[in-house]
């Protein structure tokens, strides 16, 4: 079982940037084998936003924001972050982050998972105003 935590959420002006933390629980390289952040809005299904192979160096991202939000993970302390630049109201969410050991790629897993497998934190909000 892996145990992940969210931080960083906040309100922020358009154009500006914000970093998500997620820490995970000791283990989670022997656990999972995918790690990534999902954005949710009310009404709306969970997307995939970013992965990474656990211990990769080879990220996946959305469309949506490719080249706009970096992910990256730092095994010695157990965390994994979200950079997030050129913030727009669009990307105004709930932001999760999970992990998940899976026998296919981690960008199929990010454009798949929704919620019901892995682990998943409780979700830290951002919100991006005009």
């Amino acid at each position: 079982q892996v145990q992940v935590a969210e931080s960083g959420g906040g309100s922020v002006q358009a154009g500006g940037s914000l970093r998500l933390s997620c820490v995970l629980s000791s283990g989670y390289t022997y656990n999972s084998n995918c790690i990534g952040w999902f954005r949710q809005v009310p009404g709306k299904e969970r997307e995939g936003l970013a992965a990474l192979l656990v211990g990769g160096d080879n990220p996946y991202y959305s469309d949506s924001v490719r080249g706009r939000f970096t992910i990256s993970e730092d095994n010695a302390k157990r965390t994994m972050y979200l950079q997030m630049n050129s913030l727009s109201p669009e990307d105004t969410g709930m932001y999760y982050c999970a992990a998940d050991f899976v026998d296919t790629f981690c960008s199929s897993w990010m454009r798949r998972a929704r919620g019901d497998y892995g682990w998943w934190g409780q979700g830290t909000q951002v919100t991006v105003s005009f």
